[in-house]
Order: C-alpha cells, then structure tokens, then sequence
C-alpha cells in the first residue's frame, strides 16, 4: 500500500478517478496530452501543489501527473538537474 501524507486529504484530486492522473500504457499522444492538460488544470488551483511537486521530485515519481508537473516534464527536469519541473 502506498505511503499516505498529510497534504493528501487537502488535495484537489481528492475523490477523483486516478486514470486522470495516470495513463494507460500505450496511451495514445491524443489522448495523453487531453488527459494531462485535464489533471495539470486540477492541479493548478490546488492548496498542497507544492508539496506534491515536492514530493514527486524527491521520491522520484516518475509516472503520472504530480503538483501539475508531468512525466516529460519531471524527466526533463532530472535530466536538466533541477529536480522538479
């Protein structure tokens, strides 16, 4: 079972399908960007954004939509040495 953290019950994406923020393998581009776009929207307003970018950064999480931060985009930040997007 995955680590729980207090900021997860003041999320935005409290109660919401988890396929938004997590694809389907072989997802189709199409798709993946409307998907994405939706759940980096939720997080935009979001009260613990940064606690979760904080903690996809640290874990690494490298799949699914974390602190409106995306796969590619927490990729390319590692890959840049910035950690988080």
């Amino acid at each position: 079972m995955a680590r729980r953290h207090a900021w997860h019950d003041d999320a935005a994406c409290v109660g919401l399908p988890s396929d938004l923020f997590f694809g389907p393998d072989r997802e189709a581009p199409s798709r993946r960007r409307e998907r994405e776009a939706g759940a980096v929207a939720v997080c935009a307003d979001c009260p613990v954004r940064d606690d979760c970018l904080a903690h996809a950064a640290s874990f690494p999480e490298v799949y699914g939509v974390w602190g409106g931060s995306t796969e590619a985009e927490r990729a390319a930040a590692r890959r840049a040495g910035r950690g988080a997007a």
